[in-house]
């Protein structure tokens, strides 16, 4: 299989019905676009289609799929709006707090069919030990999401009587938690380049009460459900997510510049441009390049998934070699996004031009943590088994 021919159909359900609303995500991505935000109605069309759902586990009503087909239906949308697919990406990864967590909690967040949820890991926020629950106070970026949420998770370093708590190797103990998003101030922060129509804004609480059943800590706690998926690494899976959004941004560019160069003229001369040469030569190499990305990928996927089915622990290579091919794919797409842009010439520079806005999302992209160059650096101790943090691999 490669990654530039498959298609979601064979995926049950929510293949199909995601399939019915690809025209309209596409359609409506320069509106998406300039609202800086996934439109209300179409976050509610994907999460009535189970969107939301590939991760959360079935035995609170989730799909619980397996990477690949989450890879599958997230690059899938991608390819119709960038933008639509990171909100279903980081939609679908905040349900897999929902395997960590007691059940009654777990269905009191993530239970309904039809839910919403987000958040961000990255510990912002200050949590006050008071028992039998936090007092939660903070900002969090990069909230992409957020505003079509019913509830949301923030992550908090905990302090107890004034005392920052710690892990027991002496980092400092932080935990996600999880908050109805009425709850949250959200703050109009999103003016960027690229993944314009994310929302990926600030939100804020002050003095939220949290029970303590409503946190995980993704570092320090063991999953409840015993799933292959929730064995599967947890942060491989978010970058794995990040990595399908520009896999499949840049399979669309590719298709969009194929169509383009067939039918439009050198400048000057009668011949299409796919007669020239030097276009055939980088479409080829794009192409090249992206299958080869997939198929890394997809192997990296199949290496940690058969492990995470088996009764031994997850290998440190085959988690640093999921981090990488994520990390590569997300390069690589981005390099691809560019050969299309420059092959679209004069008409790509305009900001309504769809190639141009699949050249900057790309690029916003290879921005996050999850998948940025240092993750090259973290890979690269792995392979020559120096001395690496292996907390978030």
């Amino acid at each position: 299989m490669s990654g530039l021919d498959y298609d979601i159909s064979s995926i049950g359900e929510v293949g199909h019905k995601i399939l019915v609303l690809l025209p309209e995500i596409s359609a409506r991505a320069e509106e998406t676009e300039q609202a800086r935000r996934l439109p209300a109605d179409l976050a509610a069309k994907l999460a009535a289609a189970g969107a939301f759902n590939l991760s959360k586990p079935a035995a609170i009503g989730g799909l619980e799929l397996d990477p690949l087909d989450f890879m599958k239906i997230v690059a899938t949308v991608a390819g119709a709006d960038a933008s639509a697919g990171w909100c279903v990406m980081i939609a679908v990864t905040s349900t897999l707090g929902a395997a960590y967590m007691p059940e009654p909690a777990a269905r009191e967040i993530f239970g309904a069919d039809d839910v919403i949820t987000g958040g961000v890991f990255a510990p912002m926020g200050k949590a006050e030990d008071r028992g039998d629950h936090y007092l939660l106070s903070g900002q969090w970026q990069w909230g992409s999401g957020s505003a079509n949420c019913s509830w949301l998770g923030g992550g908090a370093m905990i302090f107890k009587d004034g005392e920052l708590q710690k892990f027991d190797n002496g980092a400092p103990y932080h935990r996600m938690l999880f908050f109805p998003a009425t709850e949250a101030s959200f703050i109009d922060s999103w003016h960027v380049a690229g993944l314009k129509g994310t929302g990926s804004g600030d939100f804020s609480v002050e003095g939220v009460k949290v029970p303590k059943q409503r946190s995980v800590s993704f570092v320090g706690d063991r999953p409840r459900d015993p799933g292959a998926l929730y064995k599967f690494p947890l942060f491989g899976l978010l970058a794995l997510g990040v990595s399908s959004v520009a896999l499949g941004n840049a399979r669309a560019a590719l298709e969009e510049i194929h169509m383009m160069v067939m039918s439009k003229k050198t400048p000057g001369g009668g011949r299409s441009m796919a007669q020239r040469a030097t276009v055939q030569a980088d479409l080829a190499r794009a192409t090249a390049s992206l299958s080869g990305a997939f198929g890394y990928l997809e192997n990296a996927i199949a290496g940690c998934w058969a492990e995470a089915r088996g009764s031994a622990e997850i290998s440190v290579k085959g988690r640093a070699n999921l981090r990488l091919a994520c990390a590569h794919a997300t390069e690589i797409s981005a390099e691809v996004c560019k050969t299309a842009y420059t092959l679209g010439g004069g008409s790509a520079v305009y900001s309504d031009n769809s190639l141009q806005r699949r050249f900057r999302d790309a690029h916003v992209a290879t921005q996050h943590i999850a998948t940025a160059p240092a993750v090259f650096e973290l890979a690269g101790r792995v392979l020559l088994d120096q001395p690496a943090d292996l907390a978030m691999l």
